[in-house]
């Protein structure tokens, strides 16, 4: 519901604007105030969506109640009526934040539309601002999600390569085995980069088939094969302006491989299907599990493309190369774990993380996180010595 506040020393007038607003919209609740001071007063203790108010009143005018009631409140429309009004009196008033300026016997539709697109203009505003605040929250929850958890050595190396790297446009080429966290590298590299606030558009491809790699990646025009009902765009356009991360990009088709090599080297793309160049600005970050030198020795893999995308090399290690790692990840996945599913939060006993210390982990940083949320479903409070040697095959 909509809420007014009217101010204005002679009663007379004041009522006979809330008699018009009520007469607009019954839903309106309509506050009066009959000087400046009363007017300011109001707006401290309550939450307007807008200020009507006379320019030319006792003890505070209400240019002087915009100005004081805006530093506060830098959202709140007003809309300035005045008997005196001239131009100079209404560039002054929107140059110090009014929505609107209107004379002195306002026209009856004039007056109405102001109040409207004033009110509209304040849920616009704060449906930005809610809109704005869960952004936020969820950037911070993204980011917490892809943090880089660990103080080893490796890691750091890692970590000065990203500071270095993050704010340039060379593309990167991340290996490591799976689970190894190397979509947690690149997403730290744009994140720190200047194109953060485009999308990071993630690719996997190894679980697309090879018959369809290419239009998901270049997107297709309507008719170009059998269920292309309509244009799509590809990954490559949906990424412009910020980075496409290829992970898995040994599993790429040769023909795929082609077309990408051709993206990095003239910064276009074509749909499939089409004809038509299609432009696009977009940082290439790629991993992979594999040995691609391996894979150009063996014909999968094109030598060219390699080259393209391996300006820096980033070599993500095992878990079982960071074993001092492991009890800054046993925290970190025991209070994420337990936010996200509202779980109790559970202690791991020095015994319990001397044996994940131990652990083969062949699954990685994926293998102890599943560990970590199997605890705390299974284990006690502390996860003890037993709960491991129970639950944790060898």
């Amino acid at each position: 519901m909509p809420r007014i506040l009217v101010i204005e020393d002679e009663s007379a007038i004041s009522n006979v604007i809330k008699n018009i607003l009520l007469d607009e919209d019954k839903d309106y609740e309509v506050d009066l105030a009959a000087d400046g001071e009363e007017g300011l007063a109001k707006i401290s203790e309550n939450d307007y969506d807008l200020v009507i108010t006379d320019i030319k009143m006792p003890k505070k005018d209400g240019v002087q109640v915009l100005v004081e009631a805006l530093e506060n409140n830098p959202d709140l429309p007003f809309v300035m009526i005045s008997g005196h009004g001239d131009i100079e009196t209404a560039v002054d008033c929107i140059k110090k934040g009014a929505f609107d300026y209107i004379s002195k016997p306002p026209d009856l539709n004039r007056f109405l539309s102001t109040v409207r697109n004033a009110l509209d203009k304040k849920v616009l505003i704060t449906q930005n601002r809610e809109l704005t605040t869960e952004n936020k929250a969820l950037k911070r929850k993204v980011a917490k999600q892809y943090e880089m958890v660990g103080e080893s050595k490796a890691l750091s190396g890692i970590r000065e390569i990203i500071d270095k790297v993050a704010d340039t446009d060379a593309r990167v080429l991340i290996t490591g085995p799976n689970g190894s966290g190397k979509e947690l590298v690149a997403h730290q590299i744009h994140e720190k980069s200047s194109r953060n606030r485009r999308s990071l558009v993630e690719v996997n491809c190894a679980a697309i088939p090879s018959e369809l790699i290419e239009s998901e990646l270049f997107g297709h025009v309507k008719g170009s094969f059998t269920g292309a009902y309509k244009d799509k765009e590809g990954k490559f356009e949906l990424a412009d302006g910020g980075t496409i991360f290829l992970d898995e990009v040994g599993d790429m088709s040769l023909s795929a491989q082609a077309k990408v090599l051709r993206a990095l080297q003239e910064g276009k793309i074509t749909r499939v299907g089409g004809d038509k160049e299609i432009k696009v600005d977009v940082r290439v970050i790629a991993a992979t599990n594999k040995n691609l030198r391996k894979e150009i020795k063996e014909g999968r893999f094109r030598e060219d493309l390699y080259h393209r995308l391996a300006v820096i090399l980033i070599e993500v290690p095992g878990l079982n190369d960071r074993r001092e790692d492991i009890e800054n990840l046993v925290r970190h996945f025991a209070i994420q774990l337990s936010e996200n599913s509202g779980m109790p939060v559970k202690e791991f006993s020095k015994e319990a993380i001397k044996i994940l210390k131990e652990y083969d982990w062949t699954g990685n940083i994926r293998e102890l996180r599943n560990v970590v949320e199997r605890m705390l479903i299974l284990g006690g409070n502390p996860v003890s010595k037993e709960d491991i040697e129970n639950f944790v095959k060898k």
